[in-house]
């Protein structure tokens, strides 16, 4: 079985580390790569060893599973695909609804990593965690270099300065990754989150939960946020103003599957926060938690900067790529079984994340 991986031409994120093409090889017989996928990672050709160099067009047409990050393949690759070849990749099916339509005309084995469910079964699979600890590592770092001041405490002989102020709203993966980040840069930090079940992490990692009651319940909702009741809604708002008035660093992280992001700032919250501070919207790309954002851009408002920004993860392309890799490396394993492809229709993983099938 030949497994190929084609390189992403939209990040610097590698689908295939040096490290694991010797694992791969005791899943697969034999693994294809195109020439450079790992440059953007800092990894050159000569680094994977054991691993054979092949071109874009050689590994659609002759590969048994087909990995890239983002997909960009064309219909006549895909037509250019083995029969029974799986393709993986991130492929949001929930942000393009015509994609699941075309594939299945072209009759596509489409496995899509987004897709994945974030259960315990699947959590070594799971791209959106490992992409989101980056994110939200990232995101207190970026904040920093937009700042006008420490973010911890200093004690001088000129003076002391106070410690800055940080909120964090989702306490997901990538929210608690900000606030463990802005803790240990010696922040004062508080999170908010409509899931209660996260308080103890959220105080665990030494921040402030506030919460808001009334929250509707979320645990089917796969890690995302669930669309909350317009009472519960004003009642959020009033709070998060409060909380962001006193803050130098918001970092926002809720996004909702399928649907635009919840507005969690306002232009009138923003406009009322203290000149120098920073709002990381980590949501940007599905329309912001913060109203003005844009993605891939820095908005200043009244000295208040809004950096949006959902792909944080590629400014660490190496990390990122080690993570992916071994992502898949792990779903891998879940399919292949005994040399040959096992797409099963009542495995709980693959009954979520496969899109299309070729049958």
């Amino acid at each position: 079985m030949i497994i190929g991986f084609l390189k992403d031409h939209k990040s610097d994120i590698s689908p295939l580390v040096p490290a694991n093409i010797s694992k791969l090889l005791k899943v697969v017989s034999t693994v294809w790569l195109e020439s450079e996928i790992g440059q953007g990672a800092f990894f050159a050709n000569e680094d994977y060893v054991d691993g054979e160099v092949k071109s874009r067009s050689e590994i659609i047409s002759g590969a048994d599973i087909v990995v890239q990050i983002n997909p960009d393949i064309t219909d006549e690759e895909y037509s250019a695909l083995k029969v029974s070849a799986v393709v993986i990749a991130q492929y949001a099916p929930f942000n393009d609804s015509s994609l699941v339509d075309r594939l299945s005309k072209l009759k596509v084995n489409a496995i899509s990593m987004d897709m994945i469910p974030r259960t315990s079964l699947a959590q070594s699979m799971d791209v959106l965690s490992s992409m989101a600890s980056i994110a939200g590592y990232q995101s207190v770092l970026v904040a920093l270099q937009h700042m006008p001041r420490y973010m911890p405490m200093m004690i001088t002989a000129a003076g002391s300065i106070k410690p800055s102020k940080a909120l964090i709203l989702g306490a997901g993966v990538a929210g608690l990754q900000a606030i463990a980040t802005a803790r240990r840069l010696g922040a004062m930090v508080e999170a908010f989150d409509t899931r209660a079940a996260v308080k103890e992490e959220v105080q665990s990692l030494g921040a402030k939960f506030v919460e808001v009651e009334g929250a509707r319940d979320d645990k089917d909702a796969g890690g995302y946020a669930v669309e909350q009741t317009e009472e519960y809604k004003q009642r959020q708002a009033a709070l998060i103003q409060e909380k962001a008035q006193g803050a130098d660093i918001i970092v926002t992280t809720a996004q909702l599957r399928g649907r635009p992001a919840p507005k969690l700032i306002t232009m009138d919250t923003v406009k009322k926060m203290k000149p120098g501070s920073v709002i990381v919207d980590l949501a940007a790309s599905t329309g912001g938690n913060c109203e003005g954002a844009v993605n891939d851009e820095v908005v200043d408002i009244n000295g208040v900067k809004i950096v949006g920004d959902s792909n944080l993860a590629n400014r660490m392309p190496q990390d990122a790529s080690t993570l992916y890799s071994n992502n898949i490396l792990n779903l891998l394993k879940h399919i292949v079984r005994d040399g040959a492809i096992d797409l099963q229709s009542d495995d709980e993983i693959l009954s979520k994340s496969i899109i299309t099938k070729s049958e």
